[in-house]
């Protein structure tokens, strides 16, 4: 079993047999743990933090009210209202949603999703067995 010694300054080495098996890398982390009289040290994975965007007062009320409206359309969606473009912006930029899907939280967007809701809700839907039923049932557009 091999042995390391704690330096003055609390340091202890990884003995190579240990730090191989691991497939330890120099500079990784480890969260130490004390269980029963025992040091746990287990592997960690840091991710580093994106730098918080700088937002003007303005952005920072827009973001309060996309919040809000978030909220309401995880909690409610039939009865919520959308965000608008400026709200998805600084929403997007805040990291509060994923700017590749800021057009959902629109209100354009989740007015549709309102309908489909009540549709669902009262009924107003089809099933279909397979693609082909689904495909057959589409009326074609107008020219």
């Amino acid at each position: 079993m091999p042995l390391s010694k704690i330096t003055t300054r609390h340091q202890v080495t990884i003995p190579q047999e240990v730090f191989e098996k691991l497939k330890l890398k120099v500079g990784e982390h480890v969260k130490m743990v004390e269980e029963k009289g025992k040091i746990i040290m287990t592997p960690q994975q840091v991710v580093a933090r994106a730098p918080a965007a700088k937002l003007s007062a303005q952005e920072q009320e827009l973001l309060q009210v996309a919040k809000q409206k978030i909220q309401a359309i995880q909690k409610d969606l039939e009865h919520s209202t959308g965000l608008t473009l400026e709200e998805t912006d600084v929403a997007a930029k805040a990291g509060l949603i994923d700017p590749d899907q800021k057009y959902w939280w629109l209100e354009e967007w989740q007015e549709g999703e309102r309908e489909v809701e009540r549709n669902y809700r009262e009924g107003n839907f089809e099933v279909f067995d397979n693609a082909q039923d689904f495909l057959k049932s589409l009326k074609p557009l107008p020219s």
